[in-house]
């Protein structure tokens, strides 16, 4: 089966398918843009009627995704696929009875509206059912009642991350490591008026089917100078659902479209809290309180974290008002999956970290006592305590941290250094979105960078990125070209035994490793590895880098003592220099796991592949293709040990991390259909198995060289499904390609090319 190496790098200073009725990307893209997603569910909705039109208009004053059906078991069907939205359903009166039922128990429902020809009798049967909020006869009653149940669900969204007290700092959630690092990476870029005209120009396209938004888009281009951030922010459009919902998913695309806004609204932020707090006293503490929903899960994770750090990872509304701030926790007495919740906040004013400020006078309402937070405001969890007996609602105290908060400092200038020391503006947000697995929108950023740069000395750490970020994306003979480019830059400018010249030579044999020029590969990797050895110290992380990859060659090759030699040095190293539960001792662990798989002690291959990807769990975010890696390779294990349902599990979730994190004919998308396609041969399921491979023949023949090892593992899978399925002439054709390749691209006494030859050999006598 296909396996998954770790190679290192140094990182250098400077769905599911929709029902059919759906035919475009238009509403995934809405889903990105607001948390509420609107279902109207009715028999007799036609979308040619005015009346039906003019009913939508309406609604989308309230809300921009809205989806309509007319058949419950495809809503249902719709229902089951939306993972990242609250839905609200509006259901006409004679299919509630049906229909609810069957949806109330799912925790993408939110709410339910009745829309009754028969008020009196829907109102009977509406009452076992909590989420149900009303039975209404008219579309206005029901958008006022909706405006209410979005702005409650936009409350309840947002964003917060827990630090348990005594966490280790290797140990920390990747949503608060990312939104900390990307929210002071963003303050140090110099934003343009070409980056606000296009995010107009998105902005107008993705909205295109909703009038309304389409002119508060207008309004914005027009006057977004004439007023402050703060009052845009405050105001009933568009933005603020937009940013929260890029927050909370972490959604880096739409973030940097609204870059622009981020930078603008925390520098208001900050410009009237100096106004209303210069000079204050350090003893002048006040309260604000924010009511809010979690789930059942955030709560349980609260109460573990007391004592330890919470963290609003969006920018965070609260009130003076304690009343005005209870209305937006009633929510669990029709809502088993919340808890509701009413922080109180304890704020000095003096040595904060975040800025805040009241916004009465500033905001779209002036009505509300309001004090708005910056983007990820972190408190610390005081007393959580139930505020009347046998109810879901809860007071929690919080205490805003500072300046003197020696474990949030302790905490920042660990994910600084962890992530990217020295790097800022638009370089720096590339390094951090490499780090994050955001290959494509890091591209963008660095093709632009190098778009800008006109010296050329100042072009090889740009022309590095790129081709790591192509490295990553599969495509190896621009990642090659680019490696190429930076290692001629610098062998001009900088001394021959410069660690950044050793830097380039392990990033072209990484490449060359991919490709599956083995002897290449090994020979930039030992270029590679003298430098160090010459200019670092002996136990530098860098030095484990190279004896990581030189043994990541070995095991290509086949000669395992040697890769697990290597592999050994470099985790001796890393335990020399590292924290626990760094990410490259998940490198180190799986690849001496797959080197102990070949050789056959599949439990030690298996406990060194979930050391691995519990430290990927840490310390990576939940789609990144290392995760991927770690399942794929537990999957193989499974494989070897004869468990072949666990087996298809760990290659399933390798796949879907692979489809959602990768472009469709990346070589890693093959090697999970060459594994599931191995996993369904040996369950006798020979269709499904010829499928798979197929499918992974076509994209290694769009990827890689026509003589690519992995290319001759394809031929001899498809061989042996039809060897199996009894179709002997087809086996031996593709027996005998994956030997013609096998003879060009592996050693002569490579184990694999040795099989391949015996499969051809064993299929003749059968013709």
């Amino acid at each position: 089966m296909a396996t998954s190496k770790s190679n290192d790098t140094k990182q250098i200073s400077s769905t599911l398918g929709l029902p059919t009725r759906i035919t475009t990307d238009r509403h995934m893209n809405m889903q990105r843009m607001q948390n509420m997603l609107l279902i109207w569910l009715d028999n007799n909705i036609n979308d040619s009627s005015d009346h039906c039109n003019d009913t939508i208009k309406q609604l989308k004053r309230v809300v921009n995704n809205i989806n309509t059906f007319t058949d419950g078991e495809e809503c249902i069907e719709f229902i089951q696929t939306i993972t990242n939205n609250k839905i609200c359903m509006i259901v006409s009166g004679s299919l509630g009875q049906h229909i609810v039922p069957h949806v109330h128990g799912m925790s993408q429902v939110n709410t339910i509206f009745i829309f009754s020809n028969n008020q009196k009798w829907d109102q009977q049967w509406a009452k076992e059912w909590p989420k149900i909020k009303g039975v209404f006869t008219n579309i206005t009653s029901i958008c006022k009642a909706l405006k209410q149940t979005a702005h409650q669900c936009e409350q309840n969204a947002i964003s917060i991350s827990f630090v348990a007290p005594n966490t280790k700092l290797d140990q920390l959630n990747p949503s608060f490591m990312y939104t900390q690092i990307l929210k002071e990476i963003l303050l140090t870029i110099n934003f343009e008026d070409k980056h606000f005209k296009e995010f107009i120009t998105y902005c107008r396209e993705a909205f295109v089917e909703n009038e309304y938004d389409l002119q508060n888009i207008e309004k914005l281009k027009r006057d977004y100078h004439n007023q402050r951030p703060i009052w845009w922010y405050t105001s009933q459009c568009f933005l603020y659902s937009m940013l929260n919902q890029a927050l909370r998913l972490m959604d880096v695309d739409i973030i940097i479209r609204m870059g622009f806004f981020i930078d603008d609204l925390h520098r208001d932020i900050q410009r009237l809290y100096s106004e209303q707090f210069d000079g204050e006293q350090s003893d002048k503490t006040f309260t604000v309180y924010r009511g809010q929903c979690l789930s059942k899960e955030d709560f349980t994770e609260m109460t573990k974290t007391k004592g330890g750090l919470l963290s609003f990872n969006n920018f965070l509304s609260t009130s003076k008002d304690r009343d005005v701030s209870l209305l937006f926790a009633p929510e669990p007495a029709t809502n088993s999956d919340l808890v509701g919740i009413l922080f109180v906040m304890s704020i000095n004013p003096i040595h904060l970290t975040t800025p805040f400020a009241s916004v009465t006078d500033v905001s779209h309402f002036h009505t509300e006592d309001e004090v708005l937070f910056s983007m990820h405001t972190v408190f610390r969890i005081g007393d959580i305590k139930p505020m009347h007996e046998n109810s879901h609602l809860y007071q929690v105290n919080l205490i805003l941290t500072n300046d003197n908060d020696q474990d949030l400092r302790t905490l920042t200038d660990h994910i600084r250094q962890e992530i990217f020391p020295d790097s800022k503006g638009w370089y720096g947000l590339g390094q951090l979105l490499i780090k994050m697995g955001q290959s494509n929108k890091a591209q963008e950023i660095y093709e632009g960078l190098l778009h800008q740069t006109t010296n050329e000395s100042d072009k090889a750490p740009i022309y590095y990125q790129l081709g790591w970020i192509k490295h990553n994306q599969g495509e190896y003979q621009v990642a090659l070209s680019s490696h190429e480019k930076a290692l001629t830059i610098r062998q001009q400018l900088l001394p021959s035994n410069h660690p950044d010249i050793g830097d380039s030579y392990n990033r072209i044999g990484a490449v060359y490793d991919s490709m599956g020029d083995y002897p290449q590969s090994l020979s930039y990797y030992e270029k590679g590895l003298t430098i160090r050895q010459q200019s670092l110290p002996s136990n530098h992380p860098d030095l484990a880098s190279s004896y990581n990859n030189t043994g990541n060659v070995y095991y290509s090759m086949g000669d395992y003592p040697k890769a697990l030699l290597s592999h050994e040095k470099a985790l001796a190293i890393r335990q020399l220099s590292l924290p626990s539960n760094h990410p490259d001792f998940a490198s180190s662990y799986n690849n001496i796991g797959l080197i102990y798989e070949n050789i056959g002690d599949y439990p030690k291959a298996l406990s060194s592949h979930e050391k691995g990807l519990v430290i990927r769990q840490q310390s990576l975010p939940s789609n990144h293709p290392d995760l991927a890696n770690s399942y794929n390779n537990i999957g193989n294990v499974y494989y070897n040990m004869g468990d072949y349902l666990k087996s298809l599990s760990s290659h399933e979730k390798a796949f879907e991390i692979r489809q959602q994190s990768l472009p469709s004919n990346h070589p890693s998308l093959a090697m999970s259909y060459n594994n599931i396609g191995v996993v369904y041969e040996i369950m006798g399921d020979y269709p499904k198995a010829l499928l798979s491979h197929e499918k992974a023949l076509a994209i290694r023949q769009q990827s890689l060289p026509s003589n690519h090892p992995n290319l001759a593992m394809s031929y001899k899978n498809i061989g042996s499904v039809y060897d199996n399925m009894g179709n002997y002439s087809k086996a031996h054709s593709f027996y005998e390609r994956s030997v013609e390749i096998g003879q060009q691209s592996l050693p002569t006494n490579h184990p694999n090319l040795e099989q391949w030859r015996k499969n051809l050999e064993n299929i003749k006598s059968k013709l």
